[in-house]
């Protein structure tokens, strides 16, 4: 059936497919887009497609009518049930074919949608497929004239944890009490797969699987996410906290106070390990990373590479580059040997190693690793597209003369020297700029701020 543009458009995104179920997503809609996926995917030769969906009310059904629409077109499924994203990568990787992971990730329980990627967990982005895609679910999707596709079931979460303990060996470290909020989402489903067994006591809050996130959401970039891990850090000793999103392919970290360590520290301490592993291996980071990423990667002899914001574009680079590691400020963290793909329980598995590899409390280890101080991510909302450019283009004349360099990868980042700088860029999903800055002090990073937001929010 066909579509009005502009509705699918509202859906099928930059990165994914995301929406409300019910309003923007339902089950005629994703069996749409299944038949133009496996249309897409038949072409370059697959075979079949692997499927994994969250723990939200509505993913199964979703799920399911994904299903009918890749079979329809003559392509096998291969279901896999209730899943991490980064457990369907790895389906995706161990059966070489082409993977669906129904999941809105941290969005709100009326929210669902899709995480596509090709065999081996290769991306699909809007310029990768998405756009086809949209295009084909729009006009209507062709019917296929061959014999339909079958569904098959298969556990693959033994597999899977198995798979991440020979990536990174827990059995020799000494005792750690872990303190972990899985928020309701599928952390709850893979902390005790993988990390079960292990010389760690897992103290779990949250690990229910329940798609209406009862307790927050599961969001843990949001610091009223992270209250109450901090809080179970500090009541049960633990000697570090891990938080997950809905999906659990992010995990952030608190460490032995309570206090959240930044994903540029993570990024830092992953990179110097994979290196020492890898040496003059190639390290990706998105250009608002802390510039403490490219120094130690240099520093340790590796080749640091930046890119633009976004998964699709850290994995293409990893594709480009064969980097070894790529780290996102957002708590995505990319592996090679993970098909270069992202994994928070890889990320979090290297900070218990290092933690459990020495005897030092996790906020002395990560004082290595942070140099200098951050402003975090900073929205301000702006209706048009005109406007932001015409903010933007005004707080490029202002910093024109002190800035050492500005370039335009991705918004504008403007390099002032001495380590300070700043970086300006619209959203991809919503109606905001979004503004982070780093400087040797707090006190440089707020005079920055206050600056550029007095242009913004004129």
């Amino acid at each position: 059936m066909a579509r009005s543009a502009e509705s699918v458009r509202a859906v099928i995104k930059a990165y994914d497919v995301r929406g409300i179920v019910g309003e923007q997503i339902d089950e005629d809609f994703v069996r749409e887009v299944g038949g133009s996926f496996a249309r897409l995917m038949r072409s370059e030769g697959a075979g079949a497609v692997v499927v994994g969906h969250d723990m939200r009310d509505s993913s199964p059904s979703l799920s399911a009518a994904f299903a009918e629409g890749v079979t329809a077109q003559g392509l096998d499924v291969v279901a896999i049930g209730l899943a991490s994203t980064d457990q369907l990568y790895y389906a995706s990787g161990l059966l070489d074919c082409p993977g669906a992971m129904f999941t809105a990730s941290h969005n709100p329980a009326r929210y669902n949608g899709i995480k596509l990627c090709r065999a081996g967990a290769k991306p699909v982005g809007q310029q990768s497929g998405l756009q086809v895609i949209s295009e084909e679910v729009t006009s209507g999707v062709p019917a296929f004239e061959g014999a339909a596709g079958t569904v098959s079931e298969r556990d693959v979460l033994d597999g899977y944890g198995e798979y991440l303990r020979g990536l990174v060996d827990l059995s020799g470290i000494r005792p750690l009490k872990v303190a972990v909020d899985a928020g309701n989402g599928m952390g709850g489903h893979t902390v005790p797969a993988v990390l079960g067994g292990l010389p760690l006591e897992i103290v779990p809050l949250y690990f229910e699987l329940d798609g209406n996130f009862p307790n927050h959401e599961a969001n843990p970039l949001e610091p009223a996410n992270l209250v109450d891990l901090q809080a179970l850090v500090r009541e049960s000793g633990a000697d570090i906290g891990l938080a997950f999103d809905g999906d659990a392919d992010r995990c952030f970290v608190v460490d032995e106070r309570g206090e959240p360590v930044a994903p540029s520290a993570i990024t830092a301490l992953v990179a110097e390990r994979e290196l020492a592993k890898d040496p003059g291996a190639t390290i990706i980071y998105n250009l608002i990373t802390s510039h403490t990423v490219p120094e130690l990667v240099e520093r340790q002899g590796g080749v640091a590479v930046r890119t633009r914001v976004g998964h699709s574009f850290i994995k293409a680079q990893m594709a480009d580059t064969g980097a070894v590691f790529g780290g996102e400020h957002s708590a995505h963290y990319y592996f090679r040997d993970f098909w270069g793909a992202d994994s928070g329980m890889l990320a979090a598995m290297h900070v218990l190693a290092a933690l459990g590899g020495q005897d030092g409390t996790l906020s002395d280890l990560m004082a290595e690793y942070t140099t200098y101080a951050a402003s975090g991510e900073i929205n301000s909302t702006l209706n048009s597209a005109e406007a932001q450019a015409e903010r933007m283009e005004a707080v490029v004349a202002t910093f024109t003369d002190r800035a050492v360099s500005i370039d335009r990868l991705d918004g504008v980042t403007v390099d002032l020297g001495e380590g300070t700088w700043f970086n300006l860029r619209a959203s991809n999903t919503e109606p905001l700029l979004r503004l982070n800055a780093e400087a040797p002090t707090s006190e440089g990073v707020g005079a920055i701020v206050d600056e550029v937001l007095a242009i913004v929010r004129a």
